[in-house]
């Protein structure tokens, strides 16, 4: 038995509305960078659902106008009945594939960002490992000297020793540079006592290896109640005394210790800072990239420092 042609549409559109569709359930951060379009073909998506009913109802009375007339005689043709089948399935035949674009870009966007994240990690990784061991392999430190595989001359050994060379100047503006780092509150629930408060009044008195030596005293206890703000407090501690890349691995922990916590978007800040000291520019803008997406909202004066961030690190 051959089914009258709007009946059959109606047969063939039903299950594809579930799959266009589907573009309402992506990735909420890929969903935001699709958004504008995302939400035309929403609106596409949900005019041609209303167009369908109708023309399911109207099949169901027995074949009545679109537009709500009456039904025309059984000799008339059925030309407007057939240019309306034909203008809803090229609309659902574009639809389709506007559908296919957004799916692909999405799964773009996410295995970018793993890759980005697996990069980041990696990185991490190396620096924990060159930290830890810095003589393993003849490699230098980030940022220090490679080391000389000749002997000393004997011009070497006459001549007095030379200065050690200074330490690299800060990566902060000038203004900012002995300003002491901006901390994320402590939840009143957990006031700091005994070495974490030392910690934290070093911290302000810009007293960095005092405020390392408590951080690290609080860390080195089993289950400690302060670990996670002590964690914190030893990579601004190491920061301030410019050694970037046991700063960046103790940023690192400390996100990774509580990813929802209040130091969390400071955590990330001070990750991208101290990659962009010893170089690893494009770490740092990944971390920037990072830190926006999860912690949108964002206080003053994290936001401005994040921007003078990714200025220093030539952030696109």
């Amino acid at each position: 038995m051959r089914l009258p042609p709007a009946k059959a549409l109606v047969i063939a559109l039903l299950p594809l509305l579930p799959a266009a569709c589907l573009l309402m359930q992506a990735r909420p951060a890929a969903a935001q960078i699709e958004s504008r379009e995302g939400i035309a073909l929403r609106d596409q998506i949900l005019e041609l659902r209303q167009e369908v009913d109708a023309l399911r109802a109207q099949v169901a009375n027995g074949g009545g106008s679109y537009l709500g007339g009456a039904a025309p005689a059984q000799a008339a043709p059925a030309a407007g009945t057939s240019d309306m089948v034909a203008h809803l399935l090229d609309r659902m035949n574009g639809l389709e594939d506007e559908i296919r674009n957004l799916r692909g870009r999405i799964d773009e966007l996410q295995n970018d960002d793993a890759q980005k994240i697996a990069d980041l990690g990696k990185r991490i990784d190396d620096l924990k490992f060159e930290v830890e061991n810095p003589g393993a392999g003849g490699s230098a430190p980030p940022g220090g000297p490679a080391p000389s595989r000749a002997g000393p001359s004997a011009d070497t050994l006459r001549a007095p020793p030379a200065r050690p060379p200074a330490p690299p100047p800060a990566r902060r503006p000038e203004a900012d540079r002995n300003a002491p780092r901006p901390l994320a509150p402590v939840p009143s629930e957990h006031r700091p006592t005994g070495p974490l408060q030392a910690a934290y009044a070093a911290l302000d008195h810009r007293d960095y290896p005092a405020a390392e030596r408590s951080a690290r005293s609080v860390l080195a206890r089993r289950a400690a109640p302060g670990a996670y703000d002590a964690q914190f407090v030893l990579a601004e501690a190491l920061a301030g005394q410019h050694q970037w890349s046991r700063a960046a691995i103790a940023y690192d922990d400390a996100y990774n210790r509580s990813k929802n916590g209040t130091h969390a978007p400071a955590a990330l800040l001070g990750l991208a800072e101290s990659l962009s000291a010893i170089n690893e520019r494009r770490a740092a803008c990944e971390t920037l990239a990072k830190l926006h997406a999860q912690y949108p909202r964002q206080g003053t004066a994290l936001k401005s420092q994040a921007v003078a961030v990714a200025r220093r690190a030539g952030c696109r």
